[in-house]
């Protein structure tokens, strides 16, 4: 908690007009969170018709009765003090039009004895997502998200080539185009290339493109995805994908930035940024010989984490208005508050693409203008009430019936193959076959 409240010291003109200069929100403040001097955008953000002077930042911006870090929120002011060097984080600040993502910045303003005496806060408003519904977008506010949404914010006005790690579901592709959308690339085109859709036979004609009879079939000249990329973003998804012979030639154009169409022996120049996404673990794929070292730390300078839904559980209300905003429906439909307390204890192994799917059921099956529980598919009525081994009339269910639910559970969840489903379930590939079989 802050300690004792500061005596306010007169501050010199050139602070106050140090400040004005800002056409950011800016304030200073002493090291217990008091507010000494806001600029007129501050006032004019912040601001509800009283004096901010000596009021905590963190009442005025945050609507806390804490200071931010004692709610789970890294404080650039306390990393401030400790470091005494200029510190960045991205916060949720409340403000007229709601909730909004803020790029703020805190710098150490030393006295005559090198100490920190007062500390300019300096805030910008981020439009690389929302904390409210929107009609397109990255959306979230949950702490998870902010961290990997700092991340993005940081490396987006760059060239360094980025690599986006999470589970499938978790939106790699609207990330790699906010990367785009924010760097100076963004009147080049987005290129996005779904590698696991690319056979070794495809692989290098489709990147590289080929000359008019380079084989049988060719009979024009073909620009590569490369190609297409020149001036923006080249966005390789699920890069673990490409087969371990192709992965040499995508080595190669990194390494000197030229590439040759298949059939010709003219180098082209590459002007491309590279963000490339996966859901494998790509150093284990290293270590096991199926990934190549060198092109992994290729790609891997900037690498970003994706939270998985169930990592960022309080982002379920405003994502689930997003996504229903955006499903082609002719009535506003609302959640009623059962059915998200059913949703809020579910584990969404899918993550947001299974969320939007489970909403797009809900929206057919819905007469009225409330989603129900009963409109959602049967296993998340079973993730609302529990593991209580219970069927639906309250009877026990027999050992025998509870694995069949759960295995019919988890084939209409897992995107893997069926040796590590049966990893991950503990038992072998024979077994998994035998009891799929029963189920059938």
């Amino acid at each position: 908690m802050p300690g004792k409240t500061p005596s306010r010291k007169k501050l010199p003109a050139e602070m106050i007009s140090m400040l004005e200069l800002r056409e950011s929100p800016a304030i200073l403040l002493d090291r217990h969170y008091r507010i000494h001097a806001a600029n007129r955008a501050y006032q004019r953000i912040y601001g509800d018709g009283e004096s901010l002077v000596n009021r905590y930042c963190y009442e005025v911006s945050h609507h806390y009765k804490v200071p931010c870090d004692q709610v789970g929120e890294s404080c650039p002011l306390q990393a401030c003090l400790k470091s005494e060097t200029t510190q960045r984080v991205l916060h949720v600040h409340h403000t007229p039009r709601g909730e909004e993502h803020v790029d703020v910045e805190t710098s150490p303003l030393l006295d005559e004895k090198g100490d920190v005496e007062l500390l300019l806060e300096v805030m910008r408003q981020t439009r690389v997502a929302s904390a409210l519904p929107t009609d397109q977008g990255l959306v979230g506010k949950s702490p998870r998200f902010n961290r990997m949404l700092e991340l993005v914010q940081r490396v987006a006005p760059t060239g360094t080539p980025v690599l986006l790690l999470g589970e499938t579901g978790t939106g790699k592709e609207l990330v790699a185009r906010a990367i785009h959308d924010f760097s100076p690339r963004n009147p080049g085109p987005f290129v996005p290339v779904e590698c696991s859709g690319l056979t070794e036979t495809l692989f290098e004609s489709e990147l590289f493109g080929h000359e008019k009879g380079a084989f049988t079939g060719a009979q024009y000249r073909k620009d590569g995805l490369v190609d297409a990329a020149r001036g923006g973003t080249l966005f390789l998804d699920e890069v673990g994908d490409i087969p371990l012979s192709m992965q040499v030639k995508l080595l190669r154009v990194l390494e000197t930035g030229t590439f040759r169409r298949v059939g010709s022996v003219d180098a082209q120049q590459v002007d491309f940024r590279l963000v490339c996404a996966t859901h494998r673990k790509l150093w284990d794929m290293v270590a096991a010989g199926t990934f190549r070292e060198d092109l992994y730390y290729r790609i891997s300078m900037f690498p970003i984490h994706l939270p998985a839904l169930r990592e960022r559980i309080q982002d379920l209300p405003v994502l689930i208005e997003t996504l229903l905003a955006r499903i082609d429906s002719p009535r506003r439909l609302r959640m009623h508050a059962d059915t998200l307390a059913c949703l809020q204890v579910y584990a969404f192994p899918g993550n947001v693409r299974e969320l939007r799917n489970i909403l797009e059921r809900a929206v057919i099956m819905t007469d009225g203008d409330v989603i129900l529980p009963e409109h959602l598919p049967e296993h998340l009525l079973c993730a609302e009430k529990g593991v209580s081994g219970k069927g639906a009339s309250g009877e026990i269910m027999t050992l025998e019936e509870m694995e069949r639910r759960y295995l019919r559970q988890v084939m209409a969840q897992f995107q893997g193959d069926r040796h590590d489903l049966a990893r991950q379930l503990g038992v072998s590939d024979r077994t998994l076959y035998r009891k799929l079989n029963a189920l059938r």
